[in-house]
């Protein structure tokens, strides 16, 4: 049977979606099948950053309605042949989501996927609730910002207490945090949170730092998941994070502020 991820956090614009593409890609990458899911109803974004909003003929709820088959509505990674993205719908309203529906595709991909990735959308709506109810392990996504951090702390109450797992009392979701858009040089001029002050509120497992980069942004606008960019600091984080998840031992990186050696400062490189 497959796991269920659920890439989660309570505010908006923190890299959810940026780290649902990673994470799944990455997962591929390592072998294994992998499926994720866009649950932002009405406002998808899955799609654009895996780079096939052209491909999407059937979404989510159109196979949740029985509009369309599951084999029909999955996309195949044009990369990755264990990758599979199923996007959300543009139009519908964010109740067309149902309990039986999500558990019925989650049930049906867990017969062919070792993972399933579940992109959750912002908040605490309907969507967002049902992407974390069924989740075996979570990715609780947080900028260094005490907005941030507040509202990540308040999914962790969901997960601990409305999760499926919850309520059956057999065991809880097991909780990862993702420090995303960290800037160690900030950091030291108190411009934002630490590392330290961030895991001491959250008080969850740190299982990947990925650091602020442009690539980011330029990966989003071209279609393609940064951990697939060579070199990108941000790119390695994700691979880190996501070896890390696998169980491999993997040292942090970009957490401190690197230095500036002579060659640097003398002619700017950076």
């Amino acid at each position: 049977m497959a796991k269920i991820i659920v890439v989660t956090s309570g505010k908006g614009g923190v890299g959810k979606t940026t780290t649902s593409a990673s994470f799944a890609t990455g997962l591929a990458m390592r072998g294994h099948k992998t499926a994720v899911i866009d649950f932002d109803v009405g406002l998808r974004n899955l799609d654009l950053i895996m780079g096939v909003e052209r491909r999407v003929v059937f979404d989510f709820v159109n196979v949740i309605n029985g509009e369309a088959t599951l084999k029909q509505a999955l996309i195949k990674d044009k990369h990755l042949d264990k990758l599979h993205i199923l996007a959300a719908s543009q139009t519908r309203d964010k109740d067309a989501l149902t309990t039986e529906g999500v558990e019925k595709v989650l049930n049906d991909l867990a017969q062919d996927f070792d993972f399933i990735v579940c992109d959750s959308p912002a908040g605490i709506e309907r969507g967002a609730f049902l992407a974390m109810y069924f989740a075996d392990e979570a990715l609780v996504v947080t900028n260094p910002e005490v907005s941030s951090v507040r509202d990540s702390d308040r999914v962790l109450g969901i997960l601990s207490s409305k999760a499926r797992l919850a309520e059956k009392g057999e065991t809880k979701v097991k909780e990862h945090l993702v420090l995303t858009r960290y800037n160690p040089a900030r950091v030291a001029k108190g411009e934002m949170l630490s590392l330290e002050d961030v895991k001491e509120i959250l008080a969850i497992p740190l299982l990947g730092v990925v650091p602020e980069s442009s690539s980011v942004l330029t990966c989003s606008n071209s279609g393609v998941p940064v951990i697939r960019e060579e070199g990108s600091d941000a790119g390695l984080a994700y691979q880190d994070l996501v070896a890390r998840f696998l169980g491999d031992e993997v040292p942090h990186r970009f957490i401190t502020e690197q230095k500036k050696g002579l060659f640097s400062k003398l002619f700017g490189a950076t």
